[in-house]
């Protein structure tokens, strides 16, 4: 089974119960952290390696390690690391895009991340209030506007919505 799926398998699925899911899930975010602190105090070094090497550089298990490449495959700068059939010899890199980690980060409510203070040094304060409200806007579902009876209708032919479009409503 290759690393990806396994870690989905533990972490989302039913191989763990509820405390155990937990567990591995507070020690997966302290080591993420970690990880995130590294990368951000070097942001235009690019980092590459077997899955293996970066889990011992990092001090972490191939699993953990999987899952983090799992998490920032989407934030990373024109490219995408093979993660279906990622193994532990299967050679990965990392060079992140700022504004798309930092974006990805306020849409997974990762404020331990997007909070850290290696931000202060890449991104203005104002480039992140704009890059999160950006992001806040994008889930945002706006209701459309209610049509009436009596209102001209939407198709613009001049004639009332009752008598065109809304006829067989």
């Amino acid at each position: 089974m290759a690393l990806l799926e396994t870690w989905r398998n533990m972490a989302y699925g039913d191989e763990l119960d509820a405390k155990r899911r937990e567990q591995l899930w507070s020690g997966y975010f302290e080591i993420e952290k970690g990880i995130y602190e590294q990368i951000l105090s070097q942001p235009d070094t690019e980092v590459e390696g077997t899955v293996k090497e970066l889990a011992e550089r990092y001090h972490t298990e191939v699993l953990i390690m999987t899952g983090f490449l799992d998490g920032i495959n989407e934030s990373l700068k024109g490219y995408e690391n093979p993660l279906e059939n990622l193994e532990e010899d299967t050679k990965v890199r990392i060079l992140i895009d700022p504004e798309k980690l930092y974006y990805n980060m306020v849409a997974a409510k990762a404020d331990w991340l997007y909070g850290l203070p290696q931000w202060d040094r890449i991104l203005t304060e104002e480039r992140r209030r704009e890059l999160y409200k950006q992001q806040k806007a994008s889930g945002t579902v706006r209701k459309a506007q209610k049509i009436f009876p009596n209102d001209p209708c939407p198709c613009g032919s001049g004639k009332k919505y009752k008598k065109c479009c809304g006829r067989n409503q």
